[in-house]
């Protein structure tokens, strides 16, 4: 058991170091010929500042885009809508059933 163990770490351990040249950012050309670099978050921006500004600007005026208030949650891990005091879900915890009453 302690050589399977073993073994599945070594794997593991080695696995990391394989993809760990996956996780840099990657320049791309859009269909229109646009240069961009892709994050490995999803995230991606344009080279060229000037439509980088005029990108930032439209995404800007988008609520997903937006930052939360001060005493606001974030669903998902600090992802997606922000959960204002007073909302259902804020502070909700978890809905397993461990430690409520």
């Amino acid at each position: 058991m302690l050589i399977r163990f073993f073994l599945l770490s070594c794997l593991l351990v080695n696995a990391n170091f394989l993809l760990a040249d996956t996780y840099q950012d990657i320049d791309a050309t859009t269909s229109k010929g646009d240069k961009v670099i892709l994050h490995p978050n999803g995230g991606w921006e344009y080279v060229d500042t000037k439509k980088a500004v005029e990108a930032n600007a439209i995404a800007s005026q988008h609520p997903e885009n937006q930052i939360c208030p001060k005493g606001a949650q974030r669903a998902n891990f600090g992802y997606g809508r922000c959960i204002l005091p007073g909302d259902k879900d804020y502070n909700r915890g978890s809905l397993g059933g461990k430690g409520k009453f």
